[in-house]
């Protein structure tokens, strides 16, 4: 009997030895063709914009930085080969949010990598400055506010200096519009969505946070930072930029009313208090189930899009410039041509030197993680690498185009 109870054992664990290889295999397998769905996306000719917006919004998102660096331009309609010059020192002289932009990222030491050596911190912050004041002066229609930085700091950490300010113009013209207004009524009348969104789902709740008093300005950071301010892990950063990017305008807002539902326990038993409601819901869990409340979003956008909330009095009463022009935005992505086709329209004109310049800064890794001085030197000698033969890495036709680090994820 024991000697058959021990071989039942061994078969059981055998089982689920198999059984999480199979799962690995799987895993393994669904990352592969993602990547190469990737790949296709951004090799076809216009490039595959919905593939690559499926991408961002399932499961994982874009999963690496070297991908994010390919596909957020493509998301954003912005040609690696065509970047704004890097904004020269005049940029801060006299310029009205100097003051208030430099305390802003004085602050913001949280936002680096821990670990990052204090001099290249202090690069990078000088970097950030330079974009967010070189955009502002290029659009004067923008005005800055603050919570803009942690939003910014967020793609040059990721794509470097270039690629940022083209990547943050287009998006401050657009997803970002609304809060970019010189007052705040634009930002208010998006979280005025939230309220519509919890009657919908939760009458209970919603009616209690009515009588709580508290109103939907707990949600006021997540909403203009897009969670960058309010989250400690930048993995989690990342993964909802891939999901804001590739959507709508107000899906910051729809990603709101799902951790308040996902609470909602949690604020039925506090106090009905405007002050213990707030408190609660204002510090954002650091474990929430990222991808269940992604998903769940998306479901809550396609139940009660904006068009159905809209009814609501408290959102008839204005127009949000971010939802009125993000249809036409949406149609100007769907005509670009792969990076292969803009590299050799830009050797045509001749400016082959330009153009690893620029490729460069678009591709090169960008230095962000080092943790010792050992790192720094290697990371440096490849981004000059990666710099002088920028054309070379371009993505193209071919898979080899990805790079090692792509090609080592395909096996």
């Amino acid at each position: 009997m024991r000697k058959g109870k021990k071989h039942h054992q061994g078969n059981t664990n055998g089982n689920k030895s198999t059984s999480n290889g199979n799962e690995k295999k799987e895993h393994g397998s669904w990352k592969k063709k993602k990547l190469l769905d990737i790949h296709q996306a951004l090799t076809s000719d216009p490039v595959d914009i919905e593939t690559l917006r499926r991408a961002a919004v399932s499961e994982g998102g874009l999963m690496t930085d070297d991908i994010r660096r390919k596909v957020w331009p493509k998301l954003l309609n912005v040609n690696v080969f065509n970047l704004p010059p890097k904004p020269g020192r005049d940029v801060r002289e006299n310029h009205k949010d100097f003051n208030q932009v430099l305390l802003d990222v004085r602050r913001s030491m949280r936002r680096f990598p821990r670990g990052m050596r204090e001099a290249e911190r202090e690069v990078l912050q000088e970097q950030l400055i330079d974009i967010i004041l070189d955009v502002l002066r290029r659009n004067p229609q923008l005005y800055y506010y603050q919570g803009y930085h942690d939003i910014v700091v967020t793609f040059l950490l990721v794509v470097g200096e270039r690629l940022a300010i083209a990547l943050v113009e287009t998006l401050s013209n657009h997803h970002l519009r609304d809060f970019m207004d010189p007052t705040m009524d634009s930002t208010k009348h998006i979280l005025n969505y939230l309220m519509p969104i919890l009657e919908q789902v939760d009458r209970e709740l919603h009616d209690f946070m009515l009588r709580a008093e508290v109103g939907t300005i707990f949600a006021l950071s997540w909403l203009i930072t897009w969670y960058g301010h309010v989250l400690s892990d930048f993995r989690h950063v990342l993964r909802l930029y891939d999901f804001f990017l590739a959507s709508h305008p107000l899906m910051a807002i729809y990603f709101a009313a799902t951790i308040v539902l996902h609470r909602e326990k949690e604020v039925k038993r506090s106090e009905c208090d405007m002050a213990m409601v707030h408190h609660l819901l204002s510090k954002i869990p650091q474990d929430l189930p990222y991808e269940e409340l992604i998903l769940q979003a998306q479901r809550l956008f396609h139940t009660y899009p904006p068009g159905l909330l809209a009814k609501s009095a408290a959102l008839q009463s204005r127009k949000s410039i971010a939802i009125s022009t993000f249809q036409d935005f949406q149609l100007t992505t769907l005509r670009q041509r792969p990076d292969s086709v803009l590299r050799r329209q830009r050797q045509r004109l001749g400016n082959n030197g330009d153009l690893a310049t620029r490729a460069g800064d678009a591709l090169a890794v960008t230095p962000a993680r080092p943790s010792t001085a050992n790192q720094l030197v290697k990371m440096a000698v490849w981004g000059l690498s990666a710099t002088l033969g920028a054309a070379a890495l371009a993505v193209a036709q071919t898979a080899l185009d990805w790079g090692p680090d792509f090609l080592l994820q395909l096996f």
